[in-house]
């Protein structure tokens, strides 16, 4: 099992005497982001117990099989966890009677264990062979041996080599509602509200995105298929010039497009840059999926490595498309850009991209071309907007916002670019988003 993917929480599991095991655990624990408990003997271990060959209490549970030594406190809600560490320390050989106590009472089925152990020489050898004898329908994985001069670099090191990586809850980005943003996967922080242009063109876009700038937008999608790139990049350039706008307080987000861009992409990428004419461009997407949609993946990964693109991402990607794309390719997609309003949810594909790490922004957040009357005009929108003296259109961007999904509305109308802007003095209550969650009808509003 790859954790990578895995729903369910990861849990360090341990047992310590001297104090090595917990430092391991608790190392393991703050690399994968996971709960950690303590394995605590109920009748608690004398330094005359832990004697070798006197015959105490160790000696006599260690070649006693069936000894298990009774744990203290609550028992722990295992149903939460798909991956579990278990650490001891070898005695005897062995792990402590005690660890098999534990293993003895929860149900593993279907689980990951990896163990681990501390011992000044002992590898961990037959200890954990034995332990697999008590969970037989867990999935086991190959055990390690920590010395007490071990550093946390080398926890990393053998937590990667078994592909163990943090909780998928963890790994989800988180946005920042005091700043507007959220920092990518790949490092970068990006506005979670801009500007879409996909109908602008000419004059009207240069002036919608300067008019867009001068309010505080500070996030602008196009598109190659868009064919107003040129007055993207002359817009942003101006702004800078008589705003004193900085170049890296803007984020640009342009595509590819199948046919012949992806089939030729490293010339077709170029081009994108070179039609924005703002140096560096901050994300580049596949604007959907095509029969040469990795080989353009991975010219663009080249461009990052080049510094010409700083992240890269995917659009009109789902839940099929994305589980064959992504084994394919080296980074992962720091955004998937999908359709999403209140009557096309993707409750389902959400979360999945989320629990990736990797940011979702909505297209047609106002229902699209023909729909947006409709929308805005629902009685449910309507009567949460006047309940708190907002815009049917706040509700529903504010909406996205609060499911973790970046909103880029497209207008060329002043005043809705900033009412558009205007979504962080109110938040909905969870009533108000289970309502608006009653309303998705799985309608999609354009073909892709």
């Amino acid at each position: 099992m790859n954790t990578e993917t895995a729903k369910g929480k990861i849990l360090v599991a341990y047992f310590s005497n001297t104090g090595t095991t917990k430092s391991v655990a608790e190392k393991a624990a703050d690399i994968l982001k996971a709960d950690v408990y303590e394995i605590v003997p109920e009748d608690p271990y004398t330094e005359a117990d832990l004697a070798y060959y006197t015959n105490g209490r160790a000696d006599q549970e260690q070649d006693n099989p069936d000894a298990r030594p009774a744990i203290a406190g609550d028992a722990l809600d295992m149903t939460q966890y798909d991956t579990v560490l278990v650490g001891y320390p070898i005695w005897h050989g062995q792990a402590p009677r005690i660890i098999s106590t534990f293993l003895e009472s929860y149900d593993f089925t279907g689980k990951t264990i990896l163990p681990f152990c501390t011992s000044h020489s002992s590898g961990i050898g037959s200890s954990a062979d034995n332990l697999h004898l008590l969970e037989k329908d867990a999935e086991w994985m190959e055990g390690r041996r920590f010395s007490a001069d071990y550093t946390k670099e080398d926890v990393e090191v053998w937590l990667n080599e078994m592909k163990i990586t943090p909780t998928s809850a963890e790994k989800i980005r988180k946005f920042n509602f005091e700043t507007h943003t959220v920092t990518l996967n790949s490092g970068y922080e990006m506005p979670i509200n801009g500007l879409g242009t996909y109908s602008l063109h000419g004059d009207e876009c240069i002036n919608s995105v300067k008019k867009a700038l001068r309010r505080g937008v500070r996030l602008i999608d196009t598109a190659s298929a868009y064919g107003n790139e040129k007055e993207v990049g002359k817009a942003i350039r101006e702004a800078i010039d008589e705003l004193g706008i900085k170049r890296e307080e803007i984020f640009v987000i342009t595509k590819t497009y199948p046919g012949n861009e992806m089939k030729n992409p490293e010339k077709s990428i170029q081009a994108c840059i070179d039609r924005l004419n703002i140096g560096y461009v901050d994300m580049i997407l596949l604007h959907h999926p095509d029969t040469n949609d990795v080989k353009a993946y991975k010219a663009m990964e080249k461009f990052v490595e080049e510094g010409q693109i700083r992240s890269i991402g995917l659009s009109n990607w789902y839940v099929k498309e994305l589980k064959e794309f992504l084994p394919q390719v080296t980074i992962t997609p720091a955004l998937v850009q999908n359709e999403i309003h209140p009557y096309y949810q993707e409750n389902d594909v959400i979360p999945y991209i989320q629990e990736l790490g990797i940011v979702v922004q909505g297209w047609y957040p106002l229902g699209g071309r023909g729909h947006t009357a409709e929308l805005l005009g629902n009685k449910v929108i309507s009567a949460i907007a006047q309940a708190h003296e907002v815009s049917p259109a706040q509700v529903i961007l504010r909406w996205n916002l609060q499911k973790s999904v970046v909103v880029i509305p497209g207008s060329s109308n002043p005043e809705h670019i900033q009412e558009n802007m205007e979504l962080y003095n109110f938040e909905l209550t969870d009533e108000e988003m289970l309502q608006i969650k009653a309303l998705d009808r799985n309608e999609k509003h354009d073909w892709y």
